[in-house]
């Protein structure tokens, strides 16, 4: 039998490898489409808000409601009564099929939206969805540990997860709620749910081991986003179970660490 070798040993000799340092480089350059004028959202915008006020709905904590919008509409949604995170699916209105692409949307963005940013729809029709037009918590920025809010990295909470973390069966998580207010409110099923916006969440991944981190969410009652519809959209929003997020998936979440979001839509006059 041979002597085991180091974990470090590379299996050309003893020589320890050598690896070549790079900068860094942006994979994905922003295609034109992704790139609006400033000035011709916060007119649409301010048409927008100062237009007509169509519907108001509030998401109860640790539930899930789903709304339309036409395209040009714009949604605001905003932290209702305590700090809460949101988790967000977005459908074609007309053609269910093209729906909401966070992937696609990471790499054309950035792992966190920030204003200005859009929301990309699925392969083959890859375009926009929605454009991110205003946030009260925009200059949070991103923080010491990496840390920024509204990602597009994780893929919701769910009770396969929870299972496979506690051992224990539940029915409690974003993916339960958002799968039963489609199914029925809209008429469709579990695999129309899909991987999600994550609003008002602070995330990162950590330096040393590059985990996915969360922290609790700054997010305060009357801080809002708002965004507007690039087509006619079926729209999904999950008030997570846990809540303003400052309580690891797996461990018990207080009650009173959840609260509902306030959703409004508006159209220019």
């Amino acid at each position: 039998m041979t002597d085991a070798k180091p974990s470090s040993w590379c299996g050309k000799g003893d020589k320890p490898r050598d690896f070549a340092k790079h900068k860094p480089i942006i994979c994905y350059d922003q295609p034109e489409a992704a790139v609006i004028s400033k000035v011709d959202y916060d007119n649409k915008r301010f048409l927008a808000v100062t237009g007509e006020l169509l519907e108001t709905l509030v998401v109860p904590k640790r539930e899930a409601r789903t709304w339309t919008m036409q395209a040009g509409d714009l949604c605001r949604i905003t932290v209702h009564e305590g700090s809460q995170v949101g988790d967000m699916n977005f459908w074609n209105l007309e053609n269910r099929q093209e729906r909401f692409y966070s992937g696609k949307t990471r790499q054309l963005h950035a792992s966190h939206l920030k204003v200005y940013d859009r929301l990309w729809s699925c392969l083959p029709h890859l375009r926009p969805m929605a454009t991110f037009v205003f946030d009260t918590l925009a200059k949070y920025g991103i923080d010491e540990d990496g840390g920024a809010l509204h990602d597009v990295i994780g893929t919701r909470c769910d009770d396969y997860t929870y299972k496979l973390i506690t051992g224990k069966q539940r029915v409690g998580s974003c993916h339960s709620s958002l799968v039963k207010a489609v199914v029925e409110e809209r008429g469709m099923c579990e695999q129309d749910v899909h991987d999600v916006w994550n609003i008002f969440m602070c995330t990162g991944f950590t330096r040393d081991t590059q985990q996915y981190f969360c922290k609790p969410s700054p997010a305060q009652k009357g801080d809002f986003i708002e965004f507007i519809a690039e087509m006619n959209l079926l729209v999904a929003l999950s008030c997570c179970p846990q809540g303003d997020v400052s309580v690891p998936v797996g461990a018990e979440v207080p009650d009173d660490k959840c609260h509902p979001l306030k959703v409004e839509v508006f159209r220019q006059k």
